[in-house]
């Protein structure tokens, strides 16, 4: 069988809103990794920008997040990315859109962002995000110019949580009420806990207590 290969796609930006350094939300990076290692796929990391991308949310006694930065392919990518927009998607089964209020800013319109999503769903592959990563999926469309969220149930980070954490102010747009603008009914959770929907090959979490099961839920469709 031939290996199965998932690209986590990070933030670039590390600015939020001026009132703190963010970045991609560690946690929902290092959770799905496990799953895919642990099912023998071979995880690549791309960022918008490149480089090294900024980290937000660590955690130094989450063993899963240590295990992650201490694996040697990882930490090889994530100390110099490749810029999303130099990535061949069609070598990839799945694209993970990893979350962190970063993604706010640099994902949604992002032409690379826009490309790779519509590559990977176009071939058959699985796109999905966790989080605020769900703002890559504001402006991905279809070849037809429909947006690929039309029609399809979706998790991401709530308006509830966005006023929990005191950021309703501060992000550029509420992700719940975008991705219901471009055709989508947004499922929400309660707040702060695990809420993954999945809609034909379009997976989505809620927040990082969702991350896990993102990426069990990737490992599922990928291994059917």
């Amino acid at each position: 069988m031939t290996e199965k290969r998932v690209l986590l796609v990070l933030t670039s930006n590390d600015d939020l809103g001026g009132i703190r350094k963010t970045g991609y939300y560690v946690g929902e990076a290092a959770h799905p990794w496990r799953e895919f290692t642990e099912a023998g796929f071979r995880v690549d990391v791309a960022s918008i920008a490149g480089g090294v991308p900024p980290q937000d949310g660590r955690d130094e006694s989450d063993e899963v997040q240590n295990a992650f930065f201490a694996d040697p392919s990882i930490a090889a990518q994530l100390a110099d990315t490749p810029k999303l927009a130099d990535v061949d998607a069609s070598a990839y089964d799945a694209v993970l859109f990893v979350g962190g209020h970063g993604t706010m800013w640099d994902f949604p319109g992002d032409p690379a962002v826009d490309a790779v999503g519509r590559t990977v769903y176009e071939r058959g592959g699985v796109v999905s995000a966790v989080c605020h990563g769900p703002s890559a999926l504001v402006g991905i469309t279809l070849a037809d110019g429909t947006p690929l969220v039309s029609g399809k149930r979706v998790a991401a980070f709530t308006n509830a949580e966005e006023a929990a954490v005191e950021l309703t102010d501060v992000v550029p747009f509420l992700l719940a009420d975008a991705l219901e603008a471009k055709g989508a009914t947004h499922v929400p959770g309660a707040d702060f806990t695990e809420q993954v929907v999945v809609d034909e090959r379009l997976v989505t979490g809620q927040n990082p207590q969702s991350a896990t099961r993102v990426g069990r839920e990737i490992v599922a469709l990928l291994s059917a």
